[in-house]
């Protein structure tokens, strides 16, 4: 038998899930006894000690004491047993024979019990009518010590530690057809990171979805073969394949189904599309349904007027932003601006101000007709006509111009309308008789108009209207109970309702920042709303939570909370815009960044150093500067014999670039005239660091570096470049690789603009 195996197994009551909290997925809750148990079984591992902890009989003082600590060290080694991780179970049920593989949740059960989650017992096909308990939950027959043992007998398992190998693949089957990949591709990878530690082979999984729906999927193949896979900590490929041929043909039909359906596709209504600014569309909408539009570009300073005018008063306009927090379209139960008046025009007006639209990256515009029961069926309605526009910084606060009237008009106290004094009398005789002026909105009506008759105003606001379905359509409106369809909360009418479901309600979709899925923004495990955490954090409920997962800065390998991660990166970022520019070589043709070894005092490398180096005391500076001139010579009137020298001040070098402008010196005179001033500008008091270039002949990675860097510092504009001297350090710490160089200068080197601040 292996060493490092772990083997431990026992046969355990199954606790009743009455009395146990309920455990997600395949997870497991064994008792105490059975996590000691399986630290005795555990294999031996040797674990460095700490080197800050000794025994007591460690004398720092004494040297003989060296090997006994060091003995004792390796005693302590040997006495470590360290559980695998993941712990990983196979549960077998010896009624029926079913196995199924589990994860450990934690070790809190009773003695001698196991609970199993509901998966699990489905799994194992243990029923919950096995469990039978009376009212006040505890077993029957306690009296009756036989039939307690008998009961507790059954049902039971057998739990066995298996250590899973880690999955790379695994095949998943719908049961049902119809399934689009977009509902539940996000849900499934996230649901198998929280609640699942392996995969059965032919066990059933039961992925929730956002709109309270389930999608069920059978685990049929999994990789590396065998009954299970271990999904911790590992790259998993998932493959979904259609049960059979005729889900497949159902599974296509239904999509198809569905897009036909597909809001502004059906016939009668127009089909939606982006919108520019100032465009006016024409268009119509049957009663129920929704044209929907989208707002790309727009000026983020503006103010937004979203208007739609028609002669339909069950008409209403919806207005969304996408963002991270806002993904769904508008609707009448799920908006963030709308209006639901029966007046024309509708207009939603949005200031630039508004926090609904930080972060925004679109807006989501829906024109909705209600729909009236008491008129025909659907499918006789008439779509009803508008048209809609978008302005962007429209007036505010204009005044309504007063009705035109010449100087001698007097107003008629009934109708409210000018006429001339000399047929006022005649007028209200008329009027009076024929006209009636509503107290409240002050409209005038036919004494025997239907719309008189059906005039109304509502008593919990300012609403009114002319028909007796106007009325019913705004008390289902604004005074009708709506209860929220992803959760238990009840409003009254729609716009509180659309508020809540934009706002807090926690099966709002996000677009989670850490995990990238499309999510509900509070699952069941997840913090409230109202937890200090989530306030202080700007987090909503899912982010807080998923935040807690940890990962590696790509720039310092340091384990860092994904919430945590953007604080983590201005430090980054504020240390490298700080960080002072390293010292490069002064030779013009090296590429490479000083050390503590290098000659501080010329301000060359060790590499460009090396030639002129010579152990003779040089207080002055007298030989050194021989010794320069000599080298200049000899690069002007032999040359390095170097095919990649490019050094101006090498015959080599002027060779090799064909340069004809300038030709290169012949006597020691002339020679002599072009190095002088180099000579003489260099600085060789030791306490005094020299500033000025040289031009020597270097190696070939010199050479290259150098190149590299002087073409990457000449890249850039606006104060976007990098200074030459970080180019050079990139060049360097990449080994001259371009690609490498510029991701390196963009993780470490601050820009030119940056470095002006």
């Amino acid at each position: 038998m292996d060493n490092n195996t772990l083997s431990w197994s026992a046969q355990l009551a199954v606790t009743a899930p009455q009395q146990t909290p309920r455990l997600p997925g395949d997870k497991i809750t064994l008792p105490q006894s059975a996590l000691e148990q399986l630290l005795a079984a555990a294999p031996l591992q040797a674990v460095p000690p700490n080197p800050r902890v000794h025994t007591t009989s460690f004398d720092p003082f004494n040297p003989h004491t060296f090997a006994a600590e060091s003995r004792a060290r390796q005693q302590i080694e040997n006495r470590q047993h360290q559980l695998p991780h993941p712990l990983t179970f196979r549960v077998v049920n010896p009624q029926n024979g079913r196995f199924v593989y589990a994860g450990i949740r934690e070790f809190s059960a009773a003695e001698n019990e196991v609970a199993l989650s509901a998966l699990l017992r489905e799994s194992l096909g243990i029923e919950d009518a096995e469990f039978e308990l009376d009212t006040n939950g505890v077993t029957r027959n306690t009296d009756d010590r036989e039939a307690q043992e008998q009961s507790s007998s059954s049902p039971a398992v057998t739990v066995h530690a298996k250590q899973l190998p880690k999955g790379t693949y695994v095949r998943l089957r719908p049961l049902e057809a119809g399934y689009d990949p977009e509902d539940w591709k996000a849900l499934l990878e996230r649901h198998l990171r929280d609640n699942f530690t392996t995969l059965t082979v032919n066990e059933i999984l039961n992925v929730p979805g956002t709109r309270n729906e389930a999608f069920r999927f059978l685990v049929d193949k999994v990789y590396p073969e065998g009954d299970g896979i271990c999904v911790v900590d590992t790259d998993l490929e998932v493959d979904i394949v259609a049960l059979s041929e005729e889900q497949a043909r159902e599974t296509l039909r239904k999509r198809l189904e569905r897009a036909a359906r597909a809001p502004g596709t059906t016939s009668g209504s127009s089909v939606g599309g982006v919108l520019a600014l100032g465009e006016d569309v024409t268009a119509q909408v049957l009663p129920g349904e929704y044209v929907d539009y989208e707002l790309r570009e727009w000026n983020r300073e503006d103010t937004l007027e979203v208007e739609l005018v028609t002669e339909d008063p069950n008409l209403c306009l919806f207005v969304s932003p996408l963002g991270a927090r806002q993904q769904s379209r508008p609707r009448a139960d799920m908006h963030v601006w709308g209006d639901f008046s029966s007046q024309s025009p509708k207009r939603v007006k949005i200031r630039s101000t508004n926090v609904a639209l930080e972060g925004a990256e679109a807006l989501y515009i829906s024109a909705h007709a209600n729909s009236n029961d008491s008129e025909a069926a659907p499918t006789k309605q008439s779509p009803a006509q508008y048209h809609l526009r978008i302005i962007a910084n429209e007036i505010e606060g204009e005044k309504e111009t007063e009705e035109a009237h010449e100087p001698g008009d007097v107003q008629c106290q009934n109708c409210r309308q000018w006429v001339p004094q000399r047929t006022l009398v005649l007028h209200e005789n008329f009027c009076l008789r024929n006209n009636v002026l509503c107290p409240q909105c002050n409209n005038v009506f036919q004494k025997r108009s239907p719309e008189w008759e059906n005039h109304w105003h509502c008593s919990h606001d300012s609403a009114h209207g002319n028909d007796a379905s106007s009325k019913l359509n705004h008390d289902s409106i604004f005074h009708s109970a709506h209860g929220c369809p992803d959760c238990a909360a009840q409003f009254e009418g729609l716009p509180a309702l659309a508020q809540h479901r934009t706002t807090e309600c926690p099966g709002k979709l996000i677009l989670c920042q850490f995990c990238h899925l499309l999510v509900p923004q509070k699952g069941e495990a997840d913090p409230d709303f109202n937890d200090p955490e989530v306030m202080l954090s700007g987090l909503t409920p899912h982010e807080l939570s998923d935040g807690g997962r940890t990962t590696e800065c790509h720039l310092c390998n340091k384990i860092i909370r994904l919430r945590d991660m953007r604080t983590h990166l201005r430090h980054h970022d504020l240390e490298r815009v700080s960080r002072p520019a390293p010292r490069i070589c002064l030779n013009q043709n090296c590429g490479r960044t000083l050390s503590s070894a290098s000659n501080t005092s010329l301000g060359l490398c060790s590499i460009c150093y090396g030639p002129l180096y010579v152990d003779t005391y040089d207080p002055e500076g007298k030989a050194l500067r021989r010794r320069i001139e000599r080298r200049y010579l000899s690069q002007m009137m032999t040359g390095c014999g170097k095919p990649w020298c490019q050094n101006e001040y090498c015959k080599t070098g002027k060779q090799n670039s064909k340069s004809a402008d300038s030709p290169a010196p012949v006597g020691v005179a002339d020679i002599m005239k072009v190095t002088r001033p180099l000579v003489d500008a260099i600085n060789f008091k030791p306490e005094v660091p020299n500033t000025s270039p040289l031009y020597f002949c270097t190696d070939e990675t010199g050479q290259i570096r150098r190149n590299l860097a002087e073409m990457l510092s000449a890249e850039g504009s606006d104060g976007k470049s990098y200074a030459l001297e970080w180019c050079v350090a990139g060049a360097e710490a990449s080994g001259g690789d371009l690609e490498k160089t510029r991701e390196w200068l963009a993780k470490w080197a601050p820009t030119q603009s940056e470095t002006s601040r």
